[in-house]
């Protein structure tokens, strides 16, 4: 069998995170007095990158020094939040034992900094099992950019066709797309509607197996 690869975004993907974002980000910006909504939350939060929301939010660029000070503040607040509420999406890590034990490079590729990848990880335990590990400080463009899923690719050694991305967010989604890979949408945080037409759509991991994948792939 031809190496083949299946690359995992994170927040809303492996964890169902994005609930506990949208708290760190009323609390953040409830501090600087930042007007925001649940509507907004949706169309300019979710999925997106922290220099793209700060300049949405602030309503003037946030770059630079001033990004890394207030990203480390936010992100900061979502850990102590989160730290101690780590699980996975249902059947997550079944899913992944069954993708290795199958012979399948696997990886996480998100946009999130790295120490909420730390927090993840080291909770759940499951760095040996991938193959490539990439955050956001490994890329210099941001989803839908598809740097950070070629990136990966490359990392495993398999080819963009040969891989099989989980995404949540339209710009995921996009991003997976735009790297020439199947992409498989998991309805954590939008409905199908929502999203770019993707090959596969999964609630949780009960609805997928390592036989589903090799058909996304083209074989049977």
């Amino acid at each position: 069998m031809k190496q083949q690869c299946v690359i995992f975004d994170m927040d809303g993907v492996i964890c169902h995170t994005n609930p506990h974002h949208a708290k760190a980000f009323e609390a953040f910006f409830d501090k600087y007095q930042i007007p925001h909504s649940e509507q907004e939350f949706e169309e300019h939060m979710y999925g997106k990158h922290n220099g793209y929301i700060m300049s949405h939010f602030f309503k003037r660029p946030i770059a630079g020094e001033e990004l890394i000070k207030l990203e480390d503040e936010k992100e900061g607040m979502f850990r102590e939040i989160y730290k101690d509420k780590v699980e996975t999406i249902p059947h997550y890590l079944e899913f992944l034992g069954e993708l290795k034990s199958r012979g399948f490079k696997t990886a996480v590729a998100t946009s999130a900094p790295r120490a909420n990848l730390d927090l993840i990880i080291g909770a759940l335990k499951f760095e040996d099992k991938m193959d490539s590990v990439m955050a956001s400080e490994d890329v210099k463009f941001h989803k839908p950019n598809p740097e950070v899923y070629l990136e990966s690719a490359k990392r495993v050694g398999v080819a963009p066709s040969d891989c099989v991305v989980f995404e949540d967010s339209f710009s995921g989604v996009t991003a997976g797309l735009n790297a020439g890979m199947k992409v498989v949408g998991v309805l954590s945080t939008h409905t199908k509607e929502q999203l770019p037409p993707c090959s596969f759509y999964i609630n949780d991991y009960s609805e997928v197996n390592v036989d589903k994948i090799l058909e996304l792939l083209g074989e049977k």
